[in-house]
């Protein structure tokens, strides 16, 4: 495969070479070297945070109307648009995602949420307070939401292109500079969007992308130049980058782990929750923090899911996630599927039963693949229960009750999403309501990610919006200036 890819840093406006070095990028679906790709230095990074600080303070970008920016910005999508045939085979290469995961999640996602971002950006989000009286005065006050200056973008490896874009366009239109790190396991879906951003003419130091190491992140979480963090990963990384940003008192925008719960309840659509359910920890093989890894059914009909579900994983054709027909590529490297095996040998020993799935797959010499793995029995307070695998491995936990359901579904440390199956929508609805998450889908929800629906965690699941004007406003200060009005 003939991929374009951009290995060079951009910093300030110019393309300069990693100043630790390269770094082999290996597919994880054949073990094979992508490319050697720019790693960062401490010097990098300073350069970068010193470029989107200068251009921060003394440049045209957060000085321009919203419609300025959004022209801007437009250049910007339509050179990405340009990319799409080169995009989607590195995503693949790269990310080890399918064909259909490249060219849906990951692209057209991403791309939607950019088109709503370019819409919503153009409101002016300027209010005046309700006038008070105060003796014989009259006051009001204008609230502006202005930008809260450079922002740190630090993402993660599973779904690349799409969380680059919905981390630093909202912070871009908002009128931020940016400087973005990507994963070291996927730097190239990041570095090409410093040609993006060369070629759509942004103003120099705008926007810049590096890479690096641990002292490269710790300087972009601690320097008094960053203003706002904003970060998706583990819940421990991000109690990590709490503590870096302390001292300075940046602002952070969060989206972390999960273990999220499926409700299915008696009267549920049984084809609909398998199918749901299959998803939930075969799609992008578990590599999703928002997917559903423990499945909660009613134990009147959980032998007749358990089934199903395993009759369903048997036919997950996985393999090249660039052949059209795969459904369930790689994990990232043989470290995500050493803690498959591992958390497969942590159920067992728990007492579960396994269904399905629990190792490598006999025909796949080469790859970092693993089984589609399904546990029964699962006590809810189990490590399997409880600890984010990232990995294709799902519980089946059962219950009697609604209220029991409601009991195990927050009976977790995180709080990112859930799902409730029922031909009573007003009872999911109700349950729904009682579930500490930042989000619940009834029946598969809309069937997409909602561009207009905020996403994010509570818990350690984080904190802070993606999406939404929420998502934009993350990026401003709303700061008020007050006046007699009369």
């Amino acid at each position: 495969m003939n991929l374009k890819l951009q290995t060079k840093l951009f910093i300030g406006g110019e393309f300069v070479d990693g100043g630790a070095g390269t770094d082999e990028i290996v597919n994880p679906a054949t073990e094979e070297i992508i490319d050697l790709a720019p790693v960062g230095s401490l010097d990098d990074a300073e350069a970068a945070v010193s470029a989107a600080h200068d251009a921060f303070s003394n440049g045209p970008w957060p000085r321009m109307s919203r419609h300025e920016r959004i022209a801007e910005m437009k250049k910007f999508y339509a050179a990405l648009e340009k990319r799409k045939d080169e995009i989607i085979p590195l995503l693949i290469a790269e990310a080890g995602a399918t064909v259909a995961l490249a060219n849906g999640a990951q692209w057209a996602t991403g791309m939607k949420h950019f088109r709503y971002y370019l819409e919503r950006a153009a409101e002016d989000f300027t209010k005046m307070s309700r006038p008070e009286v105060t003796g014989k005065i009259l006051g009001t006050s204008i609230v502006r939401y202005d930008p809260v200056g450079v922002v740190s973008v630090i993402t993660p490896y599973n779904y690349p292109f799409m969380i680059n874009l919905v981390k630093s366009v909202p912070a871009l239109l908002m009128g931020n500079t940016v400087v973005l790190k990507p994963s070291p396991y996927t730097p190239f879906a990041a570095t090409l969007f410093g040609d993006v951003a060369k070629e759509a003419g942004l103003p120099r130091g705008v926007f810049n992308v590096i890479t690096g190491g641990l002292e490269v992140s710790q300087f972009i979480t601690t320097d008094k130049r960053i203003r706002l963090v904003t970060f998706t990963g583990s819940d421990a990384v991000g109690a990590a980058i709490m503590a870096q940003a302390a001292p300075t008192l940046k602002r952070l925008v969060m989206e972390l782990g999960g273990k999220s719960a499926m409700i299915v309840r008696p009267d549920a659509d049984l084809n609909m929750a398998v199918n749901t359910g299959l998803r939930g920890f075969t799609s992008h093989a578990g590599q999703g923090c928002a997917l559903n890894t423990r499945h909660v059914v009613h134990n009147s009909i959980r032998g007749e899911y358990v089934a199903k579900l395993k009759e369903m994983a048997s036919k997950v054709v996985i393999g090249d996630p660039a052949a059209s027909d795969t459904v369930m590529g790689p994990l990232i490297r043989d470290t995500a599927r050493e803690r498959a095996e591992e958390y497969t040998c942590i159920g067992l020993d728990s007492g579960a039963k396994l269904v399905t799935g629990g190792r490598r797959p006999e025909n796949l010499g080469r790859g970092y693949f693993f089984e589609p793995t399904l546990f029964d029995n699962v006590d809810n307070a189990s490590r399997l229960a409880q600890e984010e695998i990232f990995g294709p491995i799902a519980c089946v936990i059962g219950y009697d009750t609604d209220e029991e359901a409601v009991r195990i579904a927050n009976d977790s440390e995180f709080g990112l999403a859930c799902y409730v199956l029922s031909a009573d929508v007003g009872k999911a609805y109700e349950m729904a309501q009682q579930i500490d998450t930042g989000r619940c889908a009834i029946n598969g929800g809309g069937g997409t990610q909602l561009s207009d629906e905020p996403f994010g965690g509570n818990r350690r699941s984080g904190f802070g919006r993606e999406n939404g004007v929420e998502g934009l406003l993350e990026f401003t200060n709303a700061n008020a200036i007050s006046f007699h009005a009369a």
